[in-house]
């Protein structure tokens, strides 16, 4: 889908306070950027920004950073933090989660979310370019380094059965609280997307896991 241009896209980059033109200078240095030692979470695909801007307003004491690879998206995302009042505890920038380790030294982060990311449901020459696929998988290890723990929410059934064999295939990884209706579960710490409203207001179940990695010797 097309995403058409939004003329006040231009201001909000340079005007907003949580914005980063130039990320990788931040490499192995994002605690001195927050100014504080407090644990970094990452979203990879942030879209609008609704999930990221929550959670940084509802756990001061963690810092995050929300990635996102089209710059009409992300600007929308910039625009709901400053509305919301977002504070320093969170920044944005505009990248590829292929170039992760331009970004981040080893250990540095200690939580990715990956939320309703593209399916790529169509060809089985399009695995790999799902974000939980074993090739991305490797990447998130290594940027976690000793350990670290991603929280994977998706609508589509093929996606979340593939990634579930996928984190159960590799070395390191082990799966906790899983579920197959969200919405429906126990579990009551779910912020939602902008996404995940409209689909789950229609009946959609919503696939929900936790990976956690640790580093193994073997």
């Amino acid at each position: 889908m097309r995403i058409r241009r939004k003329p006040w896209a231009e201001n909000e980059f340079n005007t907003n306070k949580n914005y980063i033109k130039e990320a990788k200078p931040n490499k192995g240095k994002w605690k001195d950027l927050f100014k504080n030692d407090n644990p970094i979470h990452v979203e990879i695909g942030c879209g609008k920004g609704q999930f990221i801007t929550t959670m940084s307003n509802q756990n001061k004491e963690i810092n995050y950073i929300a990635i996102e690879r089209k710059s009409m998206v992300i600007v929308s995302a910039l625009k709901k933090g400053r509305e919301k009042e977002v504070g320093e505890n969170l920044v944005f920038f505009t990248a590829d989660v292929e170039n992760l380790k331009d970004y981040f030294a080893k250990g540095e982060i200690e939580r990715l979310y990956i939320n309703f990311c593209d399916p790529w449901p169509n060809k089985k020459k399009w695995a790999k370019r799902r974000l939980t696929h074993k090739n991305f998988l490797k990447l998130y290890g290594e940027i976690f380094g000793d350990k670290g723990e991603i929280h994977f929410k998706t609508d589509n059934r093929i996606l979340f059965e593939f990634s579930l064999n996928e984190f159960a295939s590799q070395k390191g990884w082990s799966l906790k609280n899983i579920s197959l209706d969200l919405h429906n579960s126990n579990f009551n710490e779910n912020v939602m997307t902008e996404y995940e409203e409209k689909f789950s207001r229609k009946g959609q179940p919503i696939f929900r896991l936790e990976a956690i990695y640790k580093k193994t010797t073997d």
